[in-house]
């Protein structure tokens, strides 16, 4: 999760996502987390930014041969 998108934006300070769309969001991932759960797999959430999150994720996972996200 970018916490930056949570942030003002920097001209007129308006949230660049609301309270709506920020409970849609958590809703999701924590359906998405159950449907991989019962699927025998599960889902990673991280805070921060992603450039420093992705790369701290691999090294914690160590052998690493491939990375995709969107």
């Amino acid at each position: 999760i970018d916490l930056r998108h949570y942030l003002g934006t920097h001209c007129y300070c308006f949230p660049q996502t609301g309270p709506h769309r920020l409970r849609f969001f958590l809703e999701s991932m924590k359906h998405r987390r159950k449907m991989l759960k019962k699927k025998g797999s599960t889902l990673v959430v991280r805070k921060g930014k992603p450039e420093d999150v992705v790369c701290d994720l691999i090294t914690q996972l160590g052998s690493v041969s491939a990375v995709a996200f969107h």
